[in-house]
């Protein structure tokens, strides 16, 4: 999408802002949080732990990398581009939220320059993720439940498209998304939400054809 002086919405920063996405120092949630000796580990924490692993197993048998990828970033690019989006994600849920594929504006676009990991807890995927089916925000204001969230304040956000990355044996690997500080049009959110599950589905098709292990 290119940069309109004149849009409302993109006010550009007085100078490029390079961060990160809200984290928060994670441990390794394969072996959990430190618990006193024979304490037993919250359900949703084994649970979590549980999918974790299972998402390592089949990303490692299947011959997928957890580090930055130009083919994931290609795809997050042709898919933001598509969307209309600043910003497109290809999103591996491990330890953080890791974004192997990635698409931003340029550095000296004066919009937030984004790193490649987020906490597991941040952002509007987590829900997609629970959810496995697409989640369309067209205006993330327009809810109070989504509305309150540290990537809004951090990058401005307000518009999300999401779609979960799910495996032929029911393994949810992650997501894809795009998200931009101009919100859309409800009679868009069909299509914008129509957008990233097609990427989902480039993309798992993809992970198929990786060197199997």
């Amino acid at each position: 999408m290119s940069y309109q002086p004149n849009d409302p919405y993109r006010a550009r920063q007085t100078a490029p802002l390079t961060q990160s996405l809200p984290r928060r120092i994670m441990r390794d949630v394969t072996h959990g949080p430190s618990l006193p000796a024979g304490a037993a580990v919250p359900a949703p924490q084994a649970q979590q732990a549980t999918e974790l692993a299972q998402r390592y197993e089949l990303l490692d048998r299947l011959g997928v990398p957890t580090a930055a990828s130009e083919d994931f970033d290609e795809l997050a690019r042709d898919m933001a581009t598509r969307a209309g989006f600043l910003y497109g994600f290809v999103n591996l849920f491990l330890e953080e939220q890791t974004f192997v594929g990635l698409h931003q504006p340029p550095a000296d676009s004066g919009y937030v320059i984004v790193g490649r990991t987020m906490s597991r807890d941040h952002g509007w995927c987590p829900e997609v993720m629970a959810r496995k089916k697409a989640l369309p925000l067209h205006d993330v204001h327009a809810s109070p439940r989504f509305s309150g969230n540290p990537v809004v304040d951090a990058v401005g956000i307000r518009s999300y498209f999401g779609a979960p990355l799910i495996h032929d044996s029911g393994t949810v690997l992650g997501t894809v998304c795009v998200i931009d500080p101009e919100k859309r049009p409800l009679s868009e959110a069909r299509r914008l939400r129509d957008i990233v599950i097609n990427a989902g589905v480039r993309v798992m098709d993809h992970i198929a054809r990786a060197p199997v292990r």
